[in-house]
Parts: structure tokens; sequence; C-alpha cells
């Protein structure tokens, strides 16, 4: 084996190594990148081969498969906190109403200060809202029309 090749492995292990320790998703890409370089090497392709596989390999691979990965890694991820409210309904019981800055809701037992997506609406107490997102302490909240 010769030098480029032992090269390519060491840098490959490294790159492994890094990702094992991270598990960030960060170089799992050059690892591959510098698999098909050493393959390359140990097939006694020249430098700018592979050079060439591991550049391309490794973008090839960070195009198509990190946003699938991602994707994944994400739905996997459980909402904890506030943030698993996104997306409940709850009960207005105090009238939403951007303009003069108020506004609450009541989710899960819980009463929050509640602001609607659009600033020109009025959301009436009763009415079903259904959680958008979250701002700071303040829900971001549709109503929900049944």
């Amino acid at each position: 084996m010769d030098i480029e090749a032992v090269v390519w492995l060491v840098l490959l292990i490294l790159l492994l190594a890094a990702e094992a320790v991270t598990l960030g998703l960060s170089t799992i890409w050059f690892a591959g990148g510098a698999f098909a370089a050493f393959a390359a090497a140990v097939a006694g392709a020249g430098l700018t081969v592979q050079l060439v596989l591991f550049f391309a390999v490794s973008i090839i691979l960070l195009v198509f498969t990190r946003p699938a990965a991602m994707r994944w890694l994400d739905h996997k991820k459980t909402r904890t906190n506030a943030r698993s409210l996104i997306g409940d309904t709850g009960i207005v019981t105090e009238e939403i109403d951007n303009l003069e800055g108020h506004g609450q809701v009541q989710v899960r037992g819980q009463i929050w200060t509640a602001r609607a997506v659009s600033d020109d609406s009025r959301v009436a107490v009763g009415s079903r809202v259904k959680i958008e997102k979250i701002s700071g302490v303040k829900l971001i909240v549709k109503e929900v029309r049944s």
C-alpha cells in the first residue's frame, strides 16, 4: 500500500471518529469522499483522480443525502416545554386584538398571552384557535373555523 492510500485511510478514520464524537452529520459526507479516494489509491489511480473523487463524492453526498438525513433526524426530535404546544388548539379566554395588544388563550389548562397571526384580525372570546408558533412568551394563533 502506497503512502497516498495510507493518508486517505488515516483521513477516513479521523473523519469517522469526529462524526462519532459529534453526531452532528458534519464530517460523514467527507468520510465518504475519503473512502472513494482511498479505494482509488489502492486501485493505483493518480493523485489528481483521487482528489477529484474525494471532492466529487463528498459534494454529491452532501447535496443529495444531507437534506433527507436532516429531515429524518429532525422528525425524530421530541418537542419539549412550550414548543410542544405548536399545533395544539386552545380556547380564547380574552379577546385577541393585536392592535390593542391584548389577548389570552387557554391551552392544556394553562393561560397564555396570545397574538393573532394576522395583525388586522380580532378573535372573540370562546373561539377555538390553533397555535402556529411561539414568539418569546406569546402564542401566535390562527382561528379555527368549524
